[in-house]
């Protein structure tokens, strides 16, 4: 019998060759998510190497020394953020000219240093189709940097935030030269007043965004803002300058306009929102934090307004009939915030509620008079909440907590820091299968058995906030850690009963990329091993008064946490060697070390010099006579700041004790 032929593929098929180019791009947006993902893709082979280079779009560098071979590997690049690299020269900025020409049209200096109008003159000229320019905190640039950004002709979207010394001139310049703008923020810019902001107006016609928080300008430059045609978003927060007189020139109207942001502007009342309501009746959203008191008046200065769907009145008085005619007159609303509002109670709350049942944001942060009563109204009436934030609700008892869970399932954030909920109450709220945010800080009378009835049933929670709750241990966080696999941010500061094995727990979950774990006494370098090597993400870590850490967790921190940008090593037992293996973290730029007894000015130097990446670093005042004044010029010229404190050593409190003395201040 003759043997069947057997045909064999050639080892050599690379499957990928066979897939066109716009399919590989496709499955690499899906490694969007994780950058370690797309690396490891790269390293494949160089085929691979290449695709991924030709598919990026954006990049977020975090050091200007390897700018131009970076640049060089990825010649598509769209959207460069400089945001993470301190020091951008004007030598920089050339290469960036050079090397990205035409391609770039986003470019994000917000928290660089060092460079020049010359520097920005070339970007300017030289990639001439860029669209967004952010330079906030750029406090060091004058009006020639304002002309050399003119040169920009297809600019759209221009931040110029804490600009302080640039001028009427150069916003002038820039009104003139940058014609397509329809987005500018001049937040800060205290060089700036009536004529810069009327020039940007009358120039750039096309204006969608106008941020003027903190100008010193007045009714002046009111007129040929509303004759902006296409304006949607005004921001007129802290113009002291603004009073009721300037908002008479609103009945002109700037029919376009969506949202008005006029917080803590003082001489504002119910007088000028009158006028402001009758010419704008297209407003969606309106910002009036801390500024005049909620009274009928107030809210009948609202009724014309239709559409409007947010009301943002953080910090102000506020009175039962006010609430109550808000409730009446503002049809649409979907969205409140009575956040810090002296003067919410169950009655002028309730009156309000049970009129808005599509309601869907709701925030009542410190809203200290508020009771049962309230809770009741709020979820019988409001059952779409998405967002519940209720901080410091000290009157509202355990038992109201239940209602939550019974009647608001849609909730996605919630935000129950400091209150008397407890186990029945995170019973019922588990029932909010879709949560994805959920704060329990000091909420003491919480255990493991309501958080394992969290972790069963919340299996979207991104981000848990347990701060000082301490009757939460190991279990409650395991049932976190295994129901909850996509946590991405976890704070447990203060649980005194923690111990490794919840950090073990949660060295499963693979997105974690915050971990806040001061106070908790129990907690050794076995612990932080295992989260250094599960969480290959972690950006953040907070391991301050973990007396037993020591250099045996910053080794193999220093090995796999490649993504580590912050952290606080205070009060901690690390020594020189510890703190110098971090020189491994390419990506550290935040480092606080404060009474490490294990540090010595030796040892802090070298490590200083070695961690090249640091842009912010605070430490023991007594340091700084110790090192040499050369090291601090070094460090600072790379971009490096440095915060000294003066703290005595602190033992901690009883996190009971630790509340009362909070409430004693309060009072």
């Amino acid at each position: 019998m003759k043997k069947q032929k057997q045909f064999t593929e050639p080892n050599n098929t690379n499957y990928f060759d066979l897939l066109s180019v716009e399919i590989v791009f496709s499955i690499l947006d899906f490694l969007n998510d994780n950058p370690i993902d797309k690396k490891s893709f790269s390293l494949v082979c160089k085929s691979f190497h290449t695709i991924e280079s030709h598919h990026r779009k954006t990049l977020k560098p975090l050091r200007s020394e390897h700018l131009t071979k970076i640049l060089n590997r990825y010649p598509y690049l769209t959207h460069l953020d400089l945001s993470l690299c301190p020091r951008i020269t004007d030598d920089s900025l050339t290469v960036i000219s050079a090397v990205c020409n035409k391609m770039l049209r986003s470019i994000d200096l917000s928290r660089s240093k060092f460079f020049t109008h010359l520097g920005l003159s070339n970007l300017a000229m030289s990639c001439s189709n860029l669209v967004e320019i952010d330079l906030s905190n750029a406090t060091e640039l004058r009006d020639t940097a304002a002309a050399a950004v003119a040169e920009a002709k297809n600019l759209e979207k221009l931040w110029l935030n804490r600009c302080k010394l640039i001028t009427d001139m150069g916003i002038g310049c820039i009104a003139v030269g940058c014609r397509k703008l329809k987005l500018i923020s001049l937040k800060w810019c205290l060089g700036i007043g009536d004529l810069g902001v009327g020039l940007i107006a009358v120039k750039c016609k096309e204006i969608r965004s106008l941020d003027l928080s903190y100008l010193s300008i007045t009714k002046k430059c009111l007129p040929p803002i509303l004759k902006l045609k296409y304006l949607e978003n005004l921001i007129l927060e802290g113009c002291f300058g603004i009073d009721d007189d300037s908002l008479s020139t609103l009945r002109q109207g700037c029919k376009s306009l969506e949202t008005l942001d006029m917080s803590s502007c003082q001489n504002v009342s119910h007088v000028g929102l009158s006028s402001l309501t009758s010419g704008i009746e297209s407003l969606r959203q309106l910002i009036l934090a801390y500024g005049p008191p909620v009274t009928t008046t107030f809210a009948d200065s609202l009724q014309k307004l239709a559409m409007l769907q947010s009301i943002k009145l953080d910090g102000c008085l506020v009175t039962c009939s006010g609430l109550r005619a808000i409730g009446n007159r503002c049809q649409s609303l979907m969205e409140l915030s009575l956040s810090k509002c002296v003067g919410v109670t169950d009655e002028g709350l309730s009156s309000l509620v049970t009129k808005h049942t599509d309601l869907r944001k709701l925030d009542l942060t410190c809203c200290r008079k508020i009771t049962k009563t309230s809770i009741a109204q709020i979820t019988n009436s409001c059952t779409s909440l998405t967002s519940l934030r209720m901080e410091s609700c000290t009157l509202v008892p355990r038992e109201a907590f239940v209602l939550i869970g019974q009647h608001c399932g849609s909730l996605e954030e919630l935000d129950l820091t400091d209150n008397e909920i407890d186990d029945e109450g995170l019973k019922s709220i588990s029932r909010c299968s879709k949560l994805f945010t959920l704060k329990l800080g000091i909420c003491l009378n919480i255990t493991d058995e309501g958080l394992t009835h969290i972790g069963m049933c919340c299996s979207k929670l991104v981000e848990l906030d347990l701060y000082r709750s301490a009757g939460i241990t190991d279990s409650g966080i395991l049932a976190i850690a295994q129901g909850c696999s996509g946590l991405e941010m976890i704070n447990i500061s203060y649980c005194t009963d923690i111990t490794d094995k919840s950090l073990l727990s949660l060295s499963k979950c693979p997105k974690m990329n915050t971990l806040e774990s001061r106070g908790c006494p129990l907690i050794t370098s076995l612990g932080l091993a295992a989260i250094a090597v599960g969480c290959k993400l972690l950006s953040k870590l907070d391991i301050k008064k973990c007396y037993n850490i020591n250099d045996a967790g910053m080794i193999p921190l220093a090995h796999f946490s490649q993504n580590l940008r912050q952290i606080n090593l205070s009060y901690s037992s690390v020594t020189d060697v510890g703190v110098l293996s971090l020189a491994n973290v390419t990506c550290l730029q935040s480092l606080t070390m404060l009474h490490v007894r294990g540090l010595t000015t030796g040892g802090l130097a070298a490590s200083l010099l070695a961690c090249a990446g640091l842009t912010k670093v605070k430490l023991q005042a007594s340091f700084k006579s110790l090192l040499p004044r050369l090291l601090f010029e070094h460090l600072e010229s790379r971009g490096c700041v440095f915060l000294w404190r003066d703290k005595a050593f602190q033992a901690e409190l009883d996190p009971k004790c630790w509340k009362l003395k909070l409430e004693d201040v309060d009072e």
